[in-house]
């Protein structure tokens, strides 16, 4: 049980969106430079969407500004357009993740755009990322993350072929990086065993990263499932907070506190400071006007 468990941190980013506090960027690039002196090493640090649809990341220019480079640690803006992929390019993040959908259900209600006009998006960024590569300065790499893939607030229960369909597609593009997502936490453990070895048979040289929300309680065993099934790079939040704009009645996300607790007494390696990880839940939450949900919040690590 000695191998290392990468949990990518999305607070700032998937974390803050859905809540009602909007936080300005100096307080959100705090909370990334907290993150990182507890551990996190890959965290989604903005979002680069229009602030008319969520006011709760405008200024993504603003806290990357205040966050200079950090040796060992890789900043992710999230994109769902070419315009936003345009904007990242125009900061120093490390990482661009294209979001996307599995279904046109959701992909129209959060994009405008349906599963196969995705997938052209995704197309004409990485032929543009192709053409600019000649061009100074380092461009950031790239991954894409699928919405809904577990359940879908618009079009029900996606199936198992559905998903591989759409990775294959994907990896065949080139991207390197696939997260599978489960935005209204609809997913339960045997599911996710499915979806993980149809998505490894679809794209076998890509690397799965998973993306749990706590909206039914199954997220962590969720995130077990994953592991289990070889998955090494998880989503996470600090404090449980989150969830989707676009997704009614989607809550937060698995808390980075309660994974690593549960990695780290199973043994795995994360590299997370599981105290300092508690005490940017409470401060967090004392900034947006609520406790943070997640049980080591309240409870504490264990043993003391």
């Amino acid at each position: 049980m000695s191998r290392a468990v990468t949990i990518v941190e999305v607070g700032p980013r998937d974390g803050l969106q859905n809540e009602k506090a909007i936080l300005e960027p100096a307080v959100r690039a705090d909370l990334v430079r907290r993150l990182e002196a507890a551990g996190a090493r890959r965290i989604e640090a903005v979002s680069f969407v229009h602030p008319k649809y969520v006011p709760q990341m405008a200024g993504a220019e603003e806290v990357m500004a205040a966050l200079p480079h950090e040796a060992g640690c890789s900043r992710i803006g999230l994109v769902l357009n070419g315009k936003g992929y345009d904007r990242a390019l125009g900061t120093a993040v490390d990482e661009v993740n294209v979001a996307m959908s599995a279904t046109d259900g959701f992909g129209l209600k959060n994009q405008g755009l349906s599963v196969d006009q995705q997938v052209q998006m995704l197309a004409d960024i990485i032929a543009g990322r192709a053409n600019a590569a000649g061009s100074p300065g380092a461009t950031p790499s790239l991954s894409a993350t699928l919405s809904c893939v577990w359940g879908c607030p618009f079009d029900g229960e996606v199936g198992v072929d559905q998903v591989a369909d759409l990775v294959g597609r994907i990896a065949e593009l080139g991207v390197a990086e696939i997260a599978l997502a489960d935005t209204i936490g609809a997913g339960d453990p045997w599911a996710v065993t499915r979806k993980v070895e149809a998505a490894r048979k679809a794209a076998p040289e890509a690397v799965l990263r998973l993306h749990f929300h706590d909206t039914r309680n199954t997220g962590l065993a969720n995130a077990y499932a994953g592991v289990e099934a070889g998955v090494t790079v998880l989503d996470a939040s600090v404090g449980g907070i989150g969830g989707c704009p676009f997704a009614p009645g989607a809550t937060g996300n698995i808390a980075t506190e309660d994974l690593v607790y549960m990695l780290e007494r199973a043994g795995f390696s994360t590299g997370y400071d599981l105290d300092a990880l508690i005490g940017i839940a409470r401060w967090i939450g004392e900034k947006i006007g609520r406790p943070a949900p997640s049980a080591l919040s309240r409870a504490g690590g264990w043993p003391k």
